[in-house]
């Protein structure tokens, strides 16, 4: 922490610590003026209700002054006050470091039976799955979702619909996880005009039977000759370059006509970012392992 905000943070400390300490003392020492009935002189409801003055309970006194106690020994304790470590040398990074060290020694044992052990096996084993999908949800679900059927906004594939960009099999998903994948689908809008755009998306939208203009998409099949360099002449996609298969009429950003305008116009990126660093093998594993099961029952789509 640089010396000014030590300095700015003790400054408020001492400022709201000296306001509400003087108002405490100041409270139990001022006299109100009152009228020879004992209130304020204050009525209301046509004189029926009128304010009392009356000293602040011995209780809440001491109860109030317990707390200033409290809050200074806790300044003193612990770091509050500006730059000042406290004499307990108390850390938030300490106490996770702790906390992290405590839960690797239970986890540890429970994961030394599942490492190295291939994915489709994991896969068929409930403990495994169970754990893998608790890790699932700490690291994945905030952009694939909770149950892993993805995310059309932020690009993110649904895991479960056993469609898959870059392959299904354990190696592959493993692969996704630990290392990342980065998939980018160039722009055509400064090669084609708006009319042999919408032409190519009728055309993809025939590959997988979905409503279509035929003469646009009849005018487009030409044009898709460049798309089959990544895609394939068909259209059923390749999974080494990461395209997507287009006649299955699953999509990662959507499938209606200006969606897909869109994507063949302006283009699109997507990033999974690897894991390895934050993950160890067997946890990738697990989590590959539960993906897998997933995409592999018919139940989750």
């Amino acid at each position: 922490m640089s010396p000014f905000w030590s300095a700015w943070i003790m400054f408020l400390v001492v400022l709201n610590l000296g306001i509400t300490l003087f108002l405490f003392i100041w409270g139990q020492r001022v006299k109100i003026p009152v009228q020879p009935d004992g209130t304020s002189g204050h009525v209301w409801a046509h004189g029926v209700l009128r304010e009392g003055v009356r000293t602040l309970p011995l209780w809440w006194v001491v109860l109030s002054a317990s707390m200033f106690v409290v809050g200074f020994a806790y300044l003193a304790l612990y770091p509050g006050f500006g730059a000042y470590k406290g004499m307990l040398g108390w850390t938030a990074h300490g106490e996770l470091a702790q906390d992290v060290a405590a839960n690797r020694a239970r986890l540890d044992p429970l994961l030394q039976r599942f490492a190295g052990q291939p994915v489709e096996r994991l896969a068929g084993d409930a403990d495994a799955t169970r754990m893998g999908g608790r890790l699932f949800v700490d690291n994945c679900a905030a952009c694939h979702g909770r149950d892993g059927h993805g995310n059309r906004l932020l690009g993110a594939p649904n895991l479960v619909d056993a469609d898959w960009l870059y392959g299904g099999d354990g190696a592959a998903i493993l692969a996704s996880i630990q290392d990342g994948r980065h998939g980018t689908m160039p722009p055509f809008g400064g090669t084609f005009d708006a009319a042999t755009i919408e032409n190519v998306a009728n055309y993809v939208l025939s590959l997988s039977g979905a409503d279509h203009s035929p003469t646009k998409a009849a005018a487009g099949k030409a044009t898709f000759a460049v798309c089959s360099a990544c895609h394939g002449a068909t259209g059923t996609g390749n999974t080494a370059l990461g395209a997507p298969n287009l006649t299955d009429a699953i999509w990662l950003y959507g499938g209606d006509l200006a969606t897909i305008e869109k994507t063949i116009r302006d283009g699109r990126g997507g990033t999974m970012p690897a894991w390895r660093t934050r993950l160890d093998d067997t946890e990738a594993r697990l989590i590959a392992a539960w993906v897998h099961a997933r995409s592999h029952d018919t139940t989750t789509r």
